[in-house]
């Protein structure tokens, strides 16, 4: 069992808790850190962890083994550092930095300090996206021609305009919040990601950071790709890959959080489409638990650096062409 410290308790730190706290086998909160503590000193309470508003003291504490970081983005990458100088293994919501630059500062330094660095995309953790993956690594789609998703939901489309989610006009709200998820299961997919073309849209909100984002992309193999985030309109997820053989559709008809189906659709050269549900489980706890695996020694965590890196280098690559409203090649 890792002891840990969970940093930031907003609405997604509280999930998290709520989720694994008496819950997960692998991993147990026994202190929280929170700038404002007062509004969630009950729920630490009810949690059964210490509550404090230093960062440093979760640091100090022996007890905790490692930092699960739900602070808002642009303080990843100083909190990564400071943890792998404390010799505490990490694990960050995404994004885990802002440009390519931090993010290879950020794995360098765990690297370093010999601790695992784990990372909330926990799209690859899905049955559907296990059994894509394997399609495409098998050969049985043919080759890989495109590929095309969605992640879209309104549960935070009440969020004021000067909310750290949606007022960074240069990097888009819809990217943060769920496209990275997708760009990362594009790298884990296909490999890396040589251009991006992004358009942000704001049409409802008035966030500075818009209100839908679409990015076209140009993987370095030469397959096409195209994503879409919306955070005004009702929860749909969709996952689509073509190939020469065979393409394969997965819709998601709940969160990455919760339980439920997935509609899995393959159609093959020749043959009706096939449709079977998949189970849809709760991945973000795959994934923590996955990284408290790690941690403890178990198995290895099933990201690469490279995968790490790249994909906050696309995620930088798309907020200047949204920017400059012209494509740029990621670097």
């Amino acid at each position: 069992m890792v002891k840990a410290a969970i940093v930031g308790l907003g609405w997604w730190g509280q999930l998290l808790v709520r989720h694994l706290q008496g819950r997960s086998e692998r991993i147990r909160f026994v202190r929280g850190v929170e700038v404002r503590p007062e509004p969630v000193r009950a729920f630490a309470a009810e949690k059964g962890f210490i509550l404090t508003p230093e960062y440093q003291d979760a640091l100090d504490d022996p007890e905790v083994e490692a930092v699960v970081l739900t602070s808002p983005q642009d303080l990843h990458e100083g909190q990564i550092l400071r943890a792998a100088g404390a010799g505490k293994h990490v694990f960050c919501e995404k994004p885990i930095a802002m440009n390519r630059a931090a993010a290879e500062r950020a794995v360098v330094a765990c690297e370093c300090a010999g601790v695992i660095l784990g990372v909330g995309h926990e799209r690859r953790f899905e049955p559907a996206m296990i059994e894509i993956k394997r399609l495409i690594d098998s050969g049985e789609l043919g080759s890989i021609l495109h590929v095309e998703s969605n992640f879209s939901h309104d549960i935070l489309k009440d969020l004021p305009p000067d909310n750290w989610r949606v007022s960074d006009p240069f990097v888009p709200a819809g990217m943060t919040g769920m496209g990275i998820h997708l760009t990362d299961s594009y790298i884990h997919m296909l490999g890396p990601v040589e251009k991006v073309y992004a358009q942000p849209a704001w049409r409802v909100t008035g966030w500075k950071a818009g209100d839908i984002i679409s990015v076209s992309f140009k993987f370095k193999s030469g397959v096409t790709g195209h994503l879409n985030a919306i955070l005004v309109t009702p929860f749909f997820m969709r996952y689509h890959v073509f190939g020469t053989e065979a393409w394969v559709e997965a819709r998601d008809t709940v969160r990455p959080e919760a339980e439920g189906v997935v509609y899995f659709t393959v159609r093959r050269k020749g043959c009706e489409p096939v449709l079977k549900e998949l189970p849809s489980i709760n991945s973000v706890v795959a994934n923590i638990n996955a990284f408290a695996a790690a941690v403890a020694g178990e198995a290895d965590y099933p990201f690469t650096r490279e995968e790490k890196i790249g994909n906050i280098a696309v995620l930088e690559a798309i907020a200047q062409s949204v920017e400059s409203g012209l494509p740029v090649t990621v670097s």
